[in-house]
C-alpha cells in the first residue's frame, strides 16, 4: 500500500478490556498512536484467578469507553480509520465474543474493513512494530495461557516447535502463588519473594529435559513444589522465599535449555540467516528469565527482542498491528468470521513474507 494505513485495534481475550490505533507506514514500519488498557485484576484478585463469566462482563461494562478513549487519545474518529481488528481468538470465548462482536459492529456501521486476528498473532508480530524485525525468527511465547516456541516465516505463516503438553508457564507461576498463599497474579509475587530466597535450597525437577522435543512440561514442577512445601510445613516467609527461589530457578533452566536447543535448530535450518529471538508474553517481563535468556542469545549469537513490558501482555496495539500487517496484504473477513476459543496459530494458513 502507498499510503499510511490506521487500525483500531480490540482485545478482549481475557482479563483485559484494550483498544489502540497503529499506523503502519508503506515501507512497512509501525507507529502506536494510542493504546488504551483496562486491567481487570482487582475483579479476579479475590478469586485467585480469571473468572470468565466476570471478565465478558466487565468488557461489556468498559469497551465501549475504552474504544472511546482511544480514538479520543488519537485525535480521530472512526471514519479516519482504514480497518478494525478484534481479537476472534484463542481465549475465553465470553470476551472473544464481545470484542469480536463489537468490532463487526463498528466496521458494518462506518463501511470499513474487518480484520479477524488471532490472538497469539498479535503477540508474534508485535517485535515488528517495536523492532522493525525482519522474516524469518524465532519466538517464544510464555503467557498465562500459552508456552510455545515458534518458527516466524511471515505473516499468517508459522511452524510450531514446541509447546506446553500441560500448564502454560504463566499459569504454573499463578498456581505456585496460590499454593503458597502469595497473591495475584502470580508471576509478580513469585519474582518478588524468589529475589530474597535460596534457589538451591530445594532440589526441584527439570521435566522433560532429556528429551530431544522442544516442549515444556509445568505440571510435575508445581506437584513437587507442594511436596517440598509440605516436608517443611508450617511454611515461614524464609520457607516460602526458598521455595519460590527454588522453583524459579527450575523454570529458569527449562526455559534457557530449550530456548538454546531450539536456535541449534533455527541455525542449522538457516545457516545464512543471523537468529534473532523473540520473547513475547507476560512472563516475559520476569527478570531472572530474562537474564538467562540475554545469555543464551549472546552464547547464540542471536538478537534478543523483547518488547516493552506493556506490549508483552495483552494489549490492543498488538491486535490493530496484527490486523495492519494482514490488511496490508489484502487479509480481511466477512462479517460470518465465528469467535473460536482455540485456535492454533500454525493452522492460520500461509500467508507473505
Amino acid at each position: 500500500m502507498d499510503n499510511d494505513v490506521f487500525v483500531l485495534g480490540i482485545e478482549t481475550s481475557c482479563d483485559e478490556t484494550a483498544a489502540a490505533i497503529v499506523r503502519r507506514h508503506p515501507d512497512g514500519r509501525g507507529e502506536i498512536v494510542s493504546n488504551i488498557v483496562r486491567s481487570q485484576i482487582d475483579e479476579h484478585k479475590a478469586f485467585g484467578g480469571v473468572v470468565p463469566e466476570l471478565a465478558a462482563r466487565a468488557h461489556v461494562v468498559h469497551l465501549d469507553s475504552i474504544i472511546s478513549r482511544a480514538l479520543e487519545e488519537a485525535r480521530m474518529d472512526l471514519s479516519q480509520v482504514d480497518a478494525i481488528a478484534a481479537t476472534a481468538g484463542p481465549g475465553l470465548i465470553g470476551g472473544v465474543l464481545v470484542g469480536l462482536t463489537t468490532g463487526k459492529a463498528l466496521a458494518a456501521a462506518s463501511g470499513k474493513p474487518l480484520v479477524a486476528v488471532n490472538h497469539l498473532e498479535g503477540h508474534a508480530l508485535t517485535a515488528r512494530l517495536t523492532d522493525e524485525v525482519k522474516f524469518p525468527y524465532l519466538m517464544l511465547l510464555v503467557s498465562g495461557g500459552h508456552s510455545q516456541i515458534v518458527l516466524v516465516r511471515g505473516v499468517g505463516d508459522y511452524e510450531r516447535w514446541g509447546s506446553t503438553i500441560d500448564d502454560a508457564l504463566g499459569e504454573a507461576f499463578d498456581k505456585a502463588a496460590k499454593l503458597l498463599g502469595l497473591g495475584y497474579p502470580g508471576g509478580p509475587e513469585v519474582e518478588k519473594a524468589a529475589a530474597n530466597g535460596d534457589p538451591a535450597r530445594f532440589d526441584l525437577p527439570r521435566p522433560l529435559l532429556r528429551e530431544k522435543r522442544l516442549d515444556f512440561s509445568f505440571s510435575g514442577l508445581k506437584t513437587a513444589l507442594r511436596l517440598a512445601a509440605e516436608s517443611v510445613a508450617p511454611v515461614t516467609d524464609t520457607d516460602i522465599a526458598d521455595l519460590c527461589a527454588s522453583f524459579q530457578a527450575a523454570v529458569t533452566d527449562i526455559v534457557a535449555v530449550r530456548s538454546r536447543q531450539a536456535l541449534e535448530r533455527f541455525a542449522a535450518e538457516y545457516p545464512d540467516i543471523a537468529p534473532t529471538y523473540v520473547v513475547a508474553g507476560g512472563v516475559a517481563a520476569n527478570t531472572a528469565i530474562g537474564a538467562a535468556l540475554r545469555e543464551v542469545a549472546a552464547r547464540a549469537g542471536a538478537h534478543l527482542v523483547i518488547p516493552p513490558p506493556a506490549l508483552c501482555t495483552d494489549n490492543g496495539a498488538m491486535i490493530a498491528w496484527a490486523g495492519a500487517e494482514r490488511f496490508a496484504l489484502g487479509l480481511v473477513d466477512g462479517f460470518e468470521v465465528a469467535a473460536r476459543p482455540r485456535w492454533p496459530l500454525d493452522e492460520l494458513g500461509r500467508g507473505a513474507a
